[in-house]
């Protein structure tokens, strides 16, 4: 089964590089490798830090919390905190953070397409 070619957005040329490019703004946002992971694995709903941790695997609490707030300043998740003893404090995607699912999809169907021969490109066969 071929896929239609995905939609293209054309840009204004913006130069080689330039800060103000968007695309570039795409690049930086899978530029951190934790980013992609949180906001999948926030898809179905809010989270708290705890169960996001346990989600994600491999991920230091530090690096987490971390992400979460550069997340938070790029209005990619919105963190509601409750009044209760002990306080719980919960993570969800905003619109800016579902909408970022699209792209994260595409790249997963891009690796089930071409991640093999890409490893086997780089790695050689696997051992035996």
């Amino acid at each position: 089964m071929t896929a239609a070619p995905a939609e293209r957005t054309e840009y204004p040329p913006y130069g080689d590089y330039e800060a103000d490019c968007p695309a570039r703004m795409g690049v930086d946002l899978f530029g951190n490798s934790w980013l992609p992971v949180i906001v999948y694995m926030l898809r179905d709903g809010p989270l708290r830090h705890s169960d996001l941790r346990t989600a994600v695997g491999g991920i230091s609490q530090k690096m987490l919390t971390q992400t979460l707030r550069r997340m938070e300043q790029m209005t990619l998740v919105r963190r509601q905190r409750y009044a209760e003893a002990p306080p719980r404090v919960e993570y969800e995607l905003t619109e800016a953070g579902r909408d970022l699912l699209q792209p994260i999809y595409a790249l997963g169907t891009w690796v089930e397409r071409h991640g093999a021969a890409v490893t086997l490109a780089m790695y050689g066969d696997p051992p035996d």
